[in-house]
């Protein structure tokens, strides 16, 4: 990089550049054919072909410059280096999470069809109290075991339910946090958007090296951080929005915080609060197929195994039962937040 070279003798940081010790990295395939074929190539001396000044291209010009790579080995070193520790207390902690995977999975798979399919009925017409709902659950169960994907089926519906039961637990509190404390909100903001912009593929880096691929753990963990995002923003959001008269009116008869938040907020926040359980449980589903490739069981690998063998059918007919619970789960959630928002009105 004739013109970065310049730049530097220009500045004087030449004997700091040839102090940096040669580098070591890899060449590029232009620089290995131009070795190759006996001569080095000759960089343009125009500016208009000046390349963009990144770290790789800087370095040929500076040795004291440290490449991409050196910044990439370094944020792994790191990592790395710290790993044992965070093992210390990740295990312990999430070690029930392992437990409640594994116990769901197989509650779910060795009981009796006769006995689990009538059971997830009966839990449907509890939650949403609709015979419409019950009856689309029924056919879209009836579907998948005809096809063989009963099992692969109830290995997805065990997982969504152990993460986003954990979800709500962590997230709701959370979320009521956040709506009494400003502070505490500016904090955690940015927290959860970066969790929301994440790529779903990037959760499974870090946790790859903390975690054996063979405990649950592994994408129980990422399934919570992804999916958890929701049930927090719109439990504060809900809580936020509760008319300040009637806060006012809960002070002045002289409520604890506890009372008011029981009998005053959470009632009329309960849509809201449904509304990010909905969408809790969406994604959760969602990061059910991409944790397939950490040993997720269910349907989400029966997609895989179609990606990688070509098998067409096998791919299509395990994405189209993902679909089919998706749209159980979601019409029983949103079932249930109609029923809270007709009681709502009644009253």
């Amino acid at each position: 990089m004739a013109s970065y070279a310049r730049l530097f003798d220009a500045l004087g940081l030449r004997e700091w550049c040839d102090a940096g010790g040669g580098g070591s990295g890899p060449m590029s395939m232009a620089d290995l054919m131009a070795q190759a074929s006996g001569h080095a190539a000759r960089p343009s001396s125009s500016w208009w072909d000046l390349p963009l000044p990144s770290l790789n291209n800087l370095h040929r010009a500076c040795d004291a410059i440290p490449q991409t790579r050196d910044l990439t080995l370094g944020l792994e070193r790191a990592f790395l280096s710290a790993r044992d520790a965070l093992r210390i207390v990740l295990d312990p902690a999430t070690r029930p999470l392992s437990w409640m995977l594994r116990e769901m999975i197989s509650l779910m798979v060795t009981t009796p069809w006769f006995i689990m399919l009538p059971a997830l009925l009966v839990i449907s017409w509890l939650v949403a109290r609709s015979l419409r709902v019950v009856a689309l659950v029924a056919a879209s169960l009836g579907f998948l075991a005809i096809v063989d994907h009963y099992t692969e089926a109830m290995q997805t519906l065990a997982i969504i339910f152990v993460c986003a039961f954990i979800c709500v637990m962590i997230g709701v509190p959370v979320g009521i946090a956040m709506s009494r404390s400003n502070t505490l909100r500016r904090i955690g903001t940015p927290v959860l958007d970066m969790l929301q912009t994440l790529p779903a593929f990037v959760y499974l880096i870090p946790l790859i090296f903390l975690s054996s691929v063979t405990e649950p753990k592994l994408y129980g963990i990422a399934i919570i951080l992804y999916a958890i995002v929701p049930v927090i923003r719109l439990t504060d959001l809900g809580i936020r929005l509760v008319d300040p008269d009637v806060i006012e009116a809960a002070d002045a008869f002289g409520m604890t915080r506890g009372q008011k938040l029981r009998r005053v907020q959470i009632p009329p926040a309960l849509p809201n609060i449904m509304a990010g359980v909905n969408q809790t449980i969406m994604m959760s589903l969602a990061m059910v197929v991409i944790a397939s490739l950490v040993s997720a069981p269910g349907l989400g690998v029966l997609v895989l195994r179609g990606i990688r063998n070509l098998e067409l059918g096998v791919g299509l007919l395990a994405g189209f039962g993902i679909v089919l619970l998706a749209i159980v789960l979601d019409r029983v959630t949103k079932a249930s937040l109609a029923r809270i928002d007709i009681g709502k009105d009644g009253r």
